[in-house]
């Protein structure tokens, strides 16, 4: 075994018997263990700090502005206003293709799966 891997677990060990460990947030609680499975391994890591930073991936943003633009569309009445939302999810959509693209998504396995139910929401 690894010299760190010995200090570490002998730390460990130490903490507990000492009671450091009693009042942690959480304890005794199962962990929230999130699906990771629709994200390919060598973006996991990366989707994981970006959530925890309160950050989103620039596809799933342009998703969600894709979708208030669509709401937008469909509750504006000026029709001039209309048409510069329909001008802006056209952009939107272009964007999202072009980043799909760029990201070799279509090569994707689960990305492939899901690939219908993601064009029909946002409406491609």
């Amino acid at each position: 075994m690894d010299l760190g891997y010995i200090l570490a677990e002998e730390k460990i060990k130490q903490a507990i018997k000492d009671g450091e460990l009693d009042n942690l947030p959480g304890k005794g609680k199962p962990l929230k263990i999130e699906d990771l499975s629709m994200i390919p391994p060598e973006l996991r890591s990366g989707y994981i700090m970006m959530k925890s930073a309160g950050m989103l991936p620039e596809e799933m943003q342009l998703k969600k502005e894709l979708l208030t633009l669509e709401d937008l569309i469909k509750q504006c009445t000026d029709q001039d206003e209309k048409e510069e939302y329909k001008r802006k999810l056209s952009e939107k959509k272009i964007r999202f293709n072009m980043l799909m693209e760029k990201r070799n998504m279509s090569s994707s396995r689960s990305f492939g799966s899901y690939r219908g139910k993601i064009n029909r929401r946002i409406g491609l």
